[in-house]
């Protein structure tokens, strides 16, 4: 075996999951469009030129950012399940949801899907988004065998706690904020107006 590739492919992969952290969080911040490749490359502390060659374009960075941001979300999930083994459809739903308000308590994972969606007239990250839901909707029926109805609730649910903390609703003192927030049990976790 050639040690020498399997040194560089080691460091390559290395630097590859480094790129992958800092972008989550520059992108996070910025979003897609107004984020140039250097910035990322800054906070990853590694030149410009070699963020391309790890990654060839800025979009399939960021693709491979929300491929990162789902493969977290879904491993939250699965373990957050783990904790009712056997237990009905909505227990198991309401261990996930548990699971996913502490994941996105990191608020660039929450940031980060929040400007997924807004470059979603981009066909290659609308595809990555519709690949992470189909993964976070079919664990979530997998592991709790609940309806598509209540497996949908949860989704919106989930798309309903990323309002309340990015438009900071659990503060607004207003009937229409109160129907909004109601019920929501996470409110406490998002100290300061969901800036944890």
């Amino acid at each position: 075996m050639d040690t020498t590739t399997g040194r560089s492919r080691s460091t390559a992969d290395a630097r590859r999951a480094t790129v992958l952290t800092e972008a989550l969080r520059v992108f996070a911040k910025t979003g897609y469009h107004a984020t140039p490749v250097s910035d990322v490359a800054a906070a990853a502390d590694i030149s410009q030129g070699y963020v391309i060659r790890l990654f060839r374009t800025k979009l399939d960075l960021f693709v491979a950012v929300i491929e990162t941001c789902f493969e977290q979300i879904v491993a939250a999930l699965d373990a957050g399940s783990q904790h009712v083994r056997g237990g009905e459809p909505q227990q198991v739903l309401d261990a996930m949801s548990d699971a996913y308000v502490e994941l996105i308590a990191d608020r660039d994972l929450l940031m980060l899907q929040v400007h997924a969606q807004s470059a979603s007239d981009i066909p290659e990250v609308r595809l990555a988004m519709q690949r992470g839901l189909a993964r976070v909707t079919e664990l979530a029926s997998d592991r709790s065998h609940a309806t598509p109805e209540q497996v949908q609730r949860f989704v919106a649910y989930g798309q309903l706690c990323h309002l309340i903390v990015t438009a900071d609703l659990d503060h607004v003192d207003g009937p229409w904020a109160r129907t909004l927030t109601h019920g929501v049990r996470h409110l406490e976790t998002f100290e300061g107006g969901g800036k944890p």
